[in-house]
């Protein structure tokens, strides 16, 4: 019998999504090689000879840093604490073998990376004790294609193109914020995913008409309809997943949830009755009525943080690891 994903909370992400590879990438986007920007890095081979294609000074760094661990990306703790939901013995409510874990999550790795720069990755990730053992690695052709055969839950990429094709796919993707901060390290047994509302779990169906008409107009609106269920956005499938596997449960991992908002009370109620139309539970939800977002993610603490707008992102990145969900009224094709 073939091998199977089925059942699986599947999240699919790119190397730089994982890995800090900012450096090496900064040789791949001048590119320029070693020899004629030696300030890049001193330690790599100057005698390589000028005008080599940019890729192929790429490949060379990283076949040079294989034994060298990577350093942990923005989204590196999302993916260390879902794995753990492998290791443990026993699930919460069932009956199973001691020392028997239970495949709950797969990672693979979808990048743009060439195949000798994906061994650096895998061993990066056995340095870091990550049970990653698939991945595809395209040499700079679009990797997003590859989500429908996996049935991905997530997608997280550096690469604005990549999440959007995913999203118009129907798969629940962010923009990776490479300078985000990292994640606290406050919450080892929990996973903590925060959430903004419209355009990511919700239809962007209100915020149409804020932008259109503004905030009183919105207000009214959302007033108006708050015992009418809002339209799934694009992470609803993801929250759903996650619940799937809060309530599979574990003796040592479990997730926490909150919505992020820019909605106030009276827009408030109908959030809250979608998620409740849905059976859908978050732990916590802040309607903060156009408040900065980012200090109190900050209090919160994350793993990662959804948001369909740069200005929400960009503050939020300031405190903890963040996403740009290209998705709505607010990121139209260009």
């Amino acid at each position: 019998m073939s091998a199977s994903l089925e059942g699986q909370l599947v999240v699919a992400i790119s190397s730089r999504a994982l890995f800090d590879f900012e450096e090496e990438n900064q040789v791949f986007e001048t590119g320029l090689d070693p020899a004629s920007n030696p300030a890049i890095d001193p330690g790599i081979d100057p005698t390589m000879p000028p005008g080599v294609k940019k890729d192929a000074a790429y490949m060379k760094l990283q076949l040079e840093r294989l034994d060298v661990p990577a350093k942990p990306g923005v989204a590196f703790s999302l993916v260390q604490k879902l794995l753990a939901f492998n290791d443990a013995p026993e699930s919460i409510g069932e009956s199973a073998s001691p020392g028997a874990p239970r495949q709950r999550v797969e990672v693979v790795v979808l990048s743009r990376n060439d195949p000798v720069s994906g061994m650096r990755v895998f061993r990066s990730a056995q340095h870091y004790g990550l049970n990653i053992q698939r991945g595809t690695f395209n040499r700079g052709a679009p990797p997003w294609r590859y989500l429908k055969p996996l049935h991905a839950n997530l997608f997280l990429s550096t690469h604005l193109s990549d999440v959007r094709a995913a999203l118009q796919a129907g798969v629940p993707a962010a923009q990776v914020y490479p300078q985000s901060a990292r994640a606290s390290d406050a919450h080892p047994n929990q996973v903590r995913i925060a959430f903004d509302g419209d355009a990511v779990l919700f239809s962007d169906e209100a915020e149409l008409v804020f932008q259109a008409q503004g905030l009183s107009a919105f207000q009214a609106h959302e007033r108006d309809k708050a015992a009418q269920p809002l339209l799934a956005g694009p992470f609803k499938p993801l929250l759903e997943a996650l619940q799937r596997l809060q309530q599979a449960g574990t003796s040592r991992m479990s997730i926490r949830t909150a919505l992020v908002t820019a909605r106030s009370a009276p827009a408030h109620e109908r959030a809250i009755r979608t998620l409740m139309d849905w059976n859908i539970e978050v732990d916590e939800a802040m309607f903060l009525g156009g408040l900065a977002k980012g200090e109190f993610l900050r209090e919160f603490e994350p793993d990662f943080f959804f948001d369909d707008q740069t200005g929400h992102v960009n503050s939020a990145a300031l405190h903890v690891p963040s996403g740009h969900v290209v998705s709505g009224v607010s990121n139209p094709l260009l």
